[in-house]
């Protein structure tokens, strides 16, 4: 971690659902960090969560937090962890890289209350990634909606996908891995190794590409797609971008479009693990999209967000990207579509980052992954 004078904390509370680790803390003052554009200070507020996952703000400064073992947890406003998980979803499996994954608010949240997460879900012959909603009751979801559920499950611990974003149309984007099983990511009639769309309802929309096409999976948005972790629309071109673990090497930047092939595992920048040979016919092929950019060796991403609001001008609209193995967090600098700058900040220091998100005041939230993870805010400085 990043060194700093302890602070006392808070007494943690036990309780009989999670061994009493939840700690939150008054701000602390870390030494300022000078980044290329922007000096920033990190600061801590939430110890203890148990491989966090993903976060969201409520309206009323209040957050959700998932943890992957299958806990939804209310952070309030002064950083305190409701030691109640919240109840009333359905059934998780946490194994391997699955459990409780992604969380989002509807965009007319405040009007419908609307809260999504996906998450692995049990079904014949395994489990796989699924999607549900429901509406936020005190510390109980109600009215819960199991809206997309992939096909065909497998046992597999591996490559789950899970990031949830809304377009600007209320279109709803669901990334899916190809769970293990590279070959089914170019398969029309399985879900697994594409970005599927829906409505927020969970209905099929009528412009899906590939609604018409027999024998297809009609959710399906995108092909050839590895296990994408990192998801977000553009500020200014409201287009879906994500991210994607590649094998050993060959993590990609994509602009994600109705009816394109991405190429896994066809084509890629990466190579097989432990024996350095090539994954299908190499790094291009005809009717398959490039990345717009990737790494060589893998930094393992997982959460990315543009950045937005007054805090960061130095960074505005630029891609921020966690790394697992990397331990860091990357700055893309774009012109366009062509990422023209990349710089890597706090390298070893603040752990695994998996999730990525800007808050409504303009602050960079990051959440790392470890089994004592943490909530940590990154504050601009000029």
């Amino acid at each position: 971690m990043l060194k700093a004078p302890l602070f006392s904390c808070l007494a943690m509370v036990v309780c009989f659902v999670l061994p009493l680790r939840l700690v939150a803390q008054t701000v602390d003052t870390f030494p300022v960090v000078s980044s290329e554009k922007q000096k920033f200070r990190v600061i801590s507020l939430v110890k203890g969560l148990e491989h966090p996952w993903s976060m969201a703000f409520l309206p009323d400064g209040q957050m959700l937090i998932t943890e992957r073992e299958g806990r939804l947890r209310r952070v309030g406003k002064n950083f305190q962890i409701d030691p109640q998980p919240i109840s009333g979803l359905p059934e998780i499996v946490a194994k391997g890289q699955g459990g409780l994954l992604d969380v989002v608010l509807h965009p007319d949240y405040e009007e419908n209350g609307w809260v999504y997460w996906s998450y692995s879900a049990p079904g014949t012959d395994g489990w796989g990634t699924a999607l549900a909603r429901g509406q936020l009751q005190g510390q109980r979801m109600t009215n819960v909606q199991v809206l997309f559920s992939m096909e065909p499950k497998t046992r597999s611990g591996l490559h789950f996908g899970g990031r949830i974003v809304f377009d600007r149309t209320g279109h709803l984007y669901l990334t899916l891995g190809d769970r293990g099983d590279k070959e089914r990511a170019q398969n029309l009639n399985d879900h697994a190794g594409s970005v599927i769309r829906l409505r927020d309802d969970g209905r099929i929309p009528s412009d899906n590409p590939w609604l018409q096409r027999p024998a297809t999976k009609p959710e399906k948005w995108t092909l050839g797609n590895r296990n994408m972790q990192g998801a977000a629309l553009h500020p200014v071109t409201g287009e879906l971008w994500t991210h994607e673990h590649g094998p050993q090497g060959g993590d990609e930047v994509n602009v994600m479009r109705a009816g394109k092939n991405y190429g896994w595992p066809e084509i890629t920048y990466g190579v097989n693990y432990g024996f350095g040979t090539k994954i299908g016919e190499g790094s291009v092929k005809s009717g398959m999209e490039q990345p717009l950019h990737y790494w060589v060796p893998s930094i393992a991403p997982s959460g990315m967000a543009f950045v937005t609001g007054k805090m960061f001008t130095g960074w505005r609209n630029h891609l921020l990207v966690g790394a697992l193995r990397g331990q860091m967090l990357v700055r893309l600098e774009l012109n366009g579509e062509k990422i023209v700058r990349e710089e890597r900040m706090l390298k070893g220091q603040v752990g695994r980052i998996r999730d990525v998100r800007v808050g409504p005041e303009g602050a960079v939230y990051l959440l790392t992954d470890d089994s004592e993870g943490e909530l940590l805010r990154l504050e601009a400085v000029k």
